[in-house]
């Protein structure tokens, strides 16, 4: 059990998402970065789909009202565990009455803390995510206490645990990212796939707007609005690629050039704004789905 002494940026409560309600237009929502959720709750011992708390472009101080283990992982971001500093992907013991602390630097945008035996959150059509636009949970707040179940084993065999992340996903600011064709990739030339993008400051859980040479197309008709999916790359009348995000809309009209591998959605999601340099590679479902087979995989401790 945590109580909130102090925050700022978003920090909500999320899990995997809440799946089969697109059609009613509700958003699958989740973790920005499916990867370092996961991993989190294995490290105390947690399923995958366990809610985590997730640190978006801020900090957050916690109070422990009770003995607990958490983890916390991520990219961006540095935990002070009462005297004691922290590297991210690690699990660690708290005592009741100490403070934890995760402090935002540089290199991300993301963190995810679990605790031992996850975060008790009343589930909404399925799922505990917060979808903040659809009135779906709520961002947390400065004096929420925040209610853990229990944990699946001791506490102190669930810490001291670590988790080697740059063997299996490898965080970067110039990352290359694979994706699939889009619906309507014959409109545009290979200009896409071979200049740089920079993420924009105009950014958020449900879409990342890059920016970068004006990407032009051979057809300038209408679209009717088609379903979208996390992932999708859709250019916009500016010539601009909007990548959709974790709260990503159900239908759009923009062309979709492509969409991002499941594999390297938390790669793009831990680029900085106005810093990273991103570049996109398209590959084959054959290969995407290989990629997605072994990353889904690897977080699992043996």
């Amino acid at each position: 059990m945590l109580k909130v002494i102090d925050s700022s940026g978003l920090i909500s409560f999320q899990d995997l998402g809440r799946r089969s309600f697109q059609s009613f237009g509700v958003p699958v929502s989740g973790a920005m970065d499916w990867f370092a959720h996961q991993v989190a709750n294995e490290l105390v011992g947690n399923s995958k789909n366990a809610t985590t708390l997730e640190i978006g472009l801020g900090e957050i101080t916690l109070h422990a009202l009770r003995d607990t283990t958490v983890a916390v992982t991520g990219a961006g971001y540095e935990i002070q565990n009462y005297v004691w500093t922290f590297p991210l992907w690690t699990s660690f013991y708290v005592r009741a009455g100490w403070h934890v602390q995760i402090k935002k630097i540089s290199g991300g945008n993301w963190a995810y803390l679990a605790i031992a035996g996850g975060f008790d959150v009343p589930q909404v059509l399925g799922s505990s995510s917060t979808y903040i636009r659809g009135g779906l949970g709520n961002v947390i707040q400065v004096g929420d206490i925040l209610q853990s179940g229990k944990p699946s084993t001791e506490l102190t065999k669930l810490a001291a645990r670590d988790f080697p992340v740059q063997k299996f996903m490898q965080y970067s600011q110039t990352p290359t990212i694979d994706v699939i064709a889009g619906p309507q990739r014959a409109r545009f030339d290979n200009a896409f796939f071979e200049n740089e993008y920079m993420l924009s400051k105009s950014f958020d859980r449900m879409g990342y707007r890059l920016e970068g040479k004006e990407i032009e197309s051979n057809d300038k008709s209408e679209l009717i609005s088609e379903g979208m999916t996390r992932g999708s790359i859709q250019i916009t009348n500016q010539g601009q690629p909007i990548v959709m995000m974790a709260d990503s809309s159900t239908t759009g009209g923009y062309p979709k050039i492509a969409n991002v591998i499941k594999a390297d959605l938390p790669l793009l999601a831990q680029c900085e704004a106005e810093k990273s340099k991103i570049k996109f590679r398209e590959v084959s479902l054959e290969e995407a789905r290989e990629k997605l087979k072994e990353t889904s995989e690897v977080w699992r401790m043996k």
